[in-house]
């Protein structure tokens, strides 16, 4: 491949995306393993899929924020490297599918000229920071949290504290109490509060810890009823900080802040955070909310080309489904519903090109896949009906039961057991078609994913469906586990589904009739569904629903999973292979001394608490070269310290420190000044020119031990 050059008025952007780029070239000569390539292109927002050979390309928008230059710029790159469709997620990114490797820093060198990244969309980092739809216009909120989320986005991009962590890290801002980012499921979720002291009003957030969904899911701790707005960036430092330190490395399936939290119990974390604290880079973070721009609006008394609605009957529903009213006196919100979150590149042109008078230069992905418009004159609201119908995308019922939520599933994701996709376009059907009058019904959420991992959020569906599959006499079938009760309560409390029963997967839509009749026909007035789950129980769902479950009529039809031809097989995606064999020791020792050059330029810049974090990274890098070097399994970056300790030092192998974990975790005694940076970077350098020495050394020992003379 040839060597990339890009122009990029931000030098930091400019040289991370010539880094990736020689990194691939790297990777394709086999001199960077598989595995340490996996985690940097995933930290660059670039996933392998289930087809070998290409990649999904995730592109992180902060709190969901487009702009109509932006959103164009997405279609446009995937017009020339994908597959001309975007794919909204739950996390209020795009996403875009089919994607050669060697094509990735040209891609980014693109969006990069509208100010849009790939950098964290992935990985074990901070991931996308997401935010209530409707902030800034919400009639609900204190205040406007956007300002705040963008500042938190901003502040931990390329942060050392966040960049190769043992688990990927969620954060959500709620607008109001309502709570419609789902604070509760995140690792730190908040809230905006105002309280007065003095006739001041003081603005801040309750924050929510420790949340999750996946497997095993989590509801958040309440850590703060009232956190200072300007401590809420510390606060987060610090306990990503901890997570960091502590959080589990050997077992994906425990390396949530949740688990740690489990672990250690809270208590005992909130003091680990506590201790954290001399050695934040800022001790309070203001946020200048007045000066945070409006966005452009449309200019009163716009002209707009001629239009016709065909069905004056279905734009009175729209209206009263998927449109509502600012708290900006005189103008109105209006949502898109996407069809599992698909969106055309051609569509998305027509909307931006035909819109664009009449809305702000401000579109927000949503988190269940759909798009928000704003600052819509009424007397504009007809015509921006016509453009959506005369695109299919007129469809009411925004965020009722017939917005069903899903994620990829098995058409590109390596984890998928079965298909979310092809029988979430099924269950809306039957809902449109059968339950018509559940359109205006914003309780129930249903939810599919293709596997546990509930990438699209069955876990806290009021009706969810996960991936899965069951036997019947040596045959395999597509399945779902039916999840049921979950949702959203309100101020930070939610719930988590059920797992009720499992079956056949093209069984589905019989389920949903049933659930749907059910409810119908023995709620309460005003009955909510999770209130009408926890009076009947589990155990009456599981008796509703079991005679789907039974396997001895299963038909041939029933092998096939939804919007598959071939009988159905549970199997895991092909990932890349650089079919080498390589010196895992050694590239842990590399990356020790690139984080110390980092560190050195950080320095010389005077960033000194993201130079001291390098540093920190450097030494517990290299020691844990050296313990996997001697066959000890490396966990925890607390336990690496405390194992080089344990197997060099008190054995006489280290002798260059007295107590390495003393020195290392200076960085906890410190304040992040020149003075401190300056002798623990020396000290690094001197333990790293050791640990090189003394790899080498071993490394020629055990060759000569298995040589001939």
């Amino acid at each position: 491949m040839q060597s990339f050059r890009t122009e990029l008025e931000n030098p930091i952007v400019e040289k991370d995306i010539i880094d990736l780029e020689k990194k691939i070239r790297l990777f394709r000569e086999g001199q960077i393993p598989d595995e340490k390539f996996r985690s940097l292109r995933l930290a660059r927002g670039i996933y392998g899929q289930r087809q070998p050979g290409v990649q999904m390309i995730r592109i992180k928008l902060p709190f969901g924020k487009m702009t109509f230059a932006g959103w164009k710029r997405i279609a446009d790159i995937s017009d020339e490297y994908a597959t001309s469709n975007l794919h909204l997620t739950t996390r209020q990114d795009v996403q875009i599918h089919f994607v050669s490797l060697d094509r990735t820093p040209e891609l980014w060198a693109k969006l990069e000229e509208e100010n849009i990244t790939i950098r964290e969309a992935c990985g074990n980092t901070v991931r996308n920071i997401t935010a209530s739809d409707v902030a800034g216009i919400d009639p609900l909120e204190p205040f406007d949290v956007t300002p705040y989320a963008h500042a938190a986005f901003k502040y931990f991009l390329r942060n050392p504290i966040c960049q190769d962590m043992g688990r990927k890290f969620k954060i959500a801002f709620s607008s109001s109490e309502k709570d419609t980012a789902f604070t509760f499921i995140h690792d730190i979720g908040v809230i905006p509060k105002v309280k007065f002291e003095n006739g001041k009003e003081i603005r801040g957030f309750k924050v929510l810890l420790g949340g999750g969904l996946g497997a095993q899911p989590m509801l958040a701790y309440v850590a703060h009823e009232f956190l200072q707005a300007d401590k809420l960036i510390p606060y987060i430092e610090n306990v990503l900080r901890v997570f960091d330190r502590h959080g589990e490395r050997a077992s994906r399936h425990k390396a949530r802040l949740k688990f740690l939290i489990q672990k250690i119990g809270l208590e005992e974390f909130n003091r680990l955070v506590e201790a954290e604290t001399l050695a934040l880079k800022n001790h309070a973070v203001e946020v200048d909310y007045e000066a945070w721009p409006t966005p452009e609006l449309p200019t009163v008394g716009t002209p707009v080309p001629s239009y016709s609605i065909k069905n004056p009957l279905r734009y009175e529903l729209w209206k009263q489904t998927n449109v509502f009213e600012q708290k900006q006196q005189g103008y109105f919100g209006a949502y898109i519903k996407i069809t599992l979150g698909d969106i055309s590149s051609h569509a998305s042109r027509e909307l931006i090109e035909r819109l664009r008078p009449v809305v702000a230069d401000d579109i927000r992905v949503t988190v269940n896949q759909g798009l928000l418009l704003k600052y819509i004159r009424p007397q504009y609201l007809p015509y921006v009906y016509s453009v959506l119908e005369s695109l299919n995308l007129g469809n009411h019922g925004f965020d009722s039961v017939a917005d069903v939520t899903a994620c990829p599933g098995t058409d590109t994701c390596n984890l998928g057991i079965s298909s979310s996709t092809g029988i979430a376009e099924v269950l809306e059907g039957v809902v449109e078609e059968e339950f018509p009058e559940l359109l205006l019904n914003t309780d129930i959420k249903i939810k599919i994913s293709g596997c546990m991992n509930s990438c699209g959020q069955h876990s806290m569906a009021t009706i969810g469906f996960h991936g899965s599959s069951l036997k019947s006499g040596g045959r395999t079938v597509p399945a779902l586990q039916v999840c049921l009760g979950g949702g959203v309560v309100g101020d930070g409390i939610g719930r988590v589904s059920e797992k009720v029963i499992k079956i056949p997967s093209k069984r589905g839509p019989q389920a949903l009739r049933v659930l749907l009749k059910d409810y119908q026909g023995n709620a309460q007035t005003s009955e909510r569904y999770y209130q009408y789950f926890d009076r009947q129980g589990e155990k009456y769902f599981y008796e509703l629903l079991k005679p789907l479950t039974d396997l001895g009529s299963i038909t041939d039809e029933e092998l096939i999973d939804w919007g598959k031809e071939e009988k159905f097989a549970t199997a895991i995606g092909v990932g890349e292979c650089a079919g080498v064999v390589i010196d895992l020791v050694q590239t842990l020792l590399y990356e020790a001394e690139e984080k110390l050059q980092w560190a050195e330029q950080n320095l010389e810049e005077g960033t000194y608490a993201d130079g001291i974090y390098n540093i920190y990274s450097a030494f517990v890098q290299a020691a844990k070269a050296l313990l996997l070097g001697e066959g000890v399994n490396c966990n925890t970056q607390s336990g690496i310290i405390r194992d080089f300790d344990k197997h060099f030092t008190a054995q006489g192998k280290q002798d260059l420190f007295p107590d390495f974990a003393e020195v290392v975790l200076q960085i906890n005694s410190h304040v992040p000044d020149a003075s401190f940076g300056w002798s623990y970077i020396q000290q690094a350098k001197s333990f790293y020119s050791w640990a090189s020495v003394y790899y080498a050394q071993k490394k020629a020992a055990d060759i000569a031990a298995v040589v001939p003379a």
